[in-house]
C-alpha cells in the first residue's frame, strides 16, 4: 500500500507540475518559423495570428522566414529546438515533403508534435474559356478521346498542383502530359493562350482570370464548395471522388513538448482563428479555417502523407 501511495503521489505531482507549466506558458517570446517567403499563404496566416497570440500570451511573437528546400530547412530548425513550445513550425507542405523526400534530415512523424491545423487552401481545376470545355466530365471525355495528346501545366515537379493532377489522372484513368513551369504566373499565361489544356491552381491565383472570363472553373478541391466560387461544384460533386490534394497549413512543435502546452497552444490558436479579421485575412488568400484537436490533426497528417506517397510512387515522381 505504501508503494501504491508513493506512485499516486508522484503521478499527482507530475500532473500538477505539467499543468502549472501550461498555465505559465509562454515565459518568453514565441518564434513562428515559416519555411516560405513573406506573402505566401503560411506566412500570411502566421502574421494574421501574431497580434492575437501576442495579446493572449503577453509575449512577443516573432515571425522568422527560414527559406530553402520547400520548408525542409525551417522544419530542421524546429526539430532541433528545445521542446518547450517557444519555437513552432508553420508549414504548408509538410506531407508533400515527407512523400517526396524519404531521406529528410528529420522524421516527420517522430521528431514533431502536431498541434493544430490553421487553414486549408482549396485548388480549382481550370481551362481556358475559349476551349469550350465547361465541366469536369467534358475534360475527362476530351482526354480519353485523345490519349497522351492533351497536357496540363504546374509550377514545378513535386508541387501540389502537379500532385493534384496526378491524383486526378489515377482516379479518372486519363493519359495527359505534364508541362512544368517555373511558377504559377507562367502556367496561367499559357493556359489562357491555350498552349496547355488545363491546370490545377490555388483559387486566389486563378480567381481574377475566372472573374474576367478568360478562364473557366470546372471543380474545386475540398469537402465543400469554396465561398469564393459558390457556383462551382467540388470535384467529388463532379464525379471525381479520389484524393484531391489541398494546401493544409498547420503548426508543429518539437517532439517532447508537454501535452498541456500543446493543448494550450492549440486552443488559443483556435480562438484566434474565430475572430472576424482572421477570417477576412484567410479569405484574402482563398483559405478556410480548419479546427482539429492535436490527436485528430496527427491522424489527418498521417493520412495526407500516405496519400501523397501513393501518388508520388504511382506517378514515378522524383524531386528536381
Amino acid at each position: 500500500m505504501k508503494i501504491v501511495r508513493v506512485f499516486t503521489a508522484l503521478a499527482v505531482a507530475v500532473g500538477t507540475a505539467t499543468t502549472a507549466l501550461a498555465q505559465g506558458y509562454p515565459t518568453k517570446p514565441v518564434h513562428l518559423i515559416v519555411g516560405l517567403p513573406p506573402g505566401s499563404v503560411p506566412d500570411t496566416i502566421a502574421r494574421s495570428l501574431s497580434p492575437k497570440l501576442r495579446e493572449a500570451w503577453g509575449q512577443p511573437i516573432v515571425i522568422e522566414n527560414r527559406l530553402g528546400a520547400a520548408g525542409v530547412i525551417a522544419a530542421s530548425v524546429v526539430a532541433k529546438a528545445p521542446a518547450d513550445g517557444h519555437m513552432l513550425l508553420v508549414h504548408g507542405a509538410y506531407a508533400v515533403n515527407a512523400a517526396l523526400a524519404p531521406n529528410l534530415p528529420y522524421d516527420p512523424l517522430k521528431d514533431f508534435v502536431a498541434i493544430t491545423p490553421l487553414a486549408s487552401q482549396p485548388f480549382v481545376l481550370i481551362v481556358a474559356t475559349a476551349s469550350g470545355v465547361r465541366t469536369v466530365a467534358e475534360l475527362i471525355a476530351a482526354a480519353k478521346a485523345k490519349p497522351a495528346q492533351l497536357n496540363y501545366g504546374s509550377p514545378g515537379i513535386g508541387s501540389l498542383p502537379h500532385l493534384g493532377v496526378e491524383s486526378f489522372k489515377l482516379t479518372t484513368g486519363i493519359d495527359v502530359a505534364h508541362v512544368p513551369y517555373k511558377g504559377p504566373a507562367e502556367v496561367i499565361t499559357d493556359l489562357i493562350a491555350e498552349r496547355i489544356t488545363f491546370a490545377y491552381s490555388p483559387i486566389q491565383i486563378a480567381l481574377p482570370h475566372i472573374r474576367s472570363g478568360s478562364l473557366s472553373a470546372l471543380g474545386v478541391s475540398g469537402e465543400r464548395r469554396s465561398s469564393l466560387l459558390p457556383d462551382v461544384p467540388t470535384l467529388a460533386e463532379a464525379g471525381v471522388s479520389g484524393f484531391t490534394p489541398t494546401l493544409s497549413v498547420g503548426v508543429w512543435a518539437p517532439a517532447g513538448t508537454p501535452a498541456d502546452v500543446v493543448d494550450k497552444i492549440s486552443n488559443d490558436i483556435a480562438r484566434a482563428l474565430t475572430t472576424p479579421d482572421a477570417r477576412d485575412d484567410l479569405a484574402k488568400v482563398g483559405a478556410e479555417s480548419m479546427r482539429m484537436s492535436p490527436s485528430e490533426f496527427v491522424q489527418f497528417i498521417r493520412r495526407e502523407i500516405h496519400e501523397m506517397t501513393r501518388i508520388v510512387k504511382a506517378a514515378g515522381i522524383t524531386p528536381e
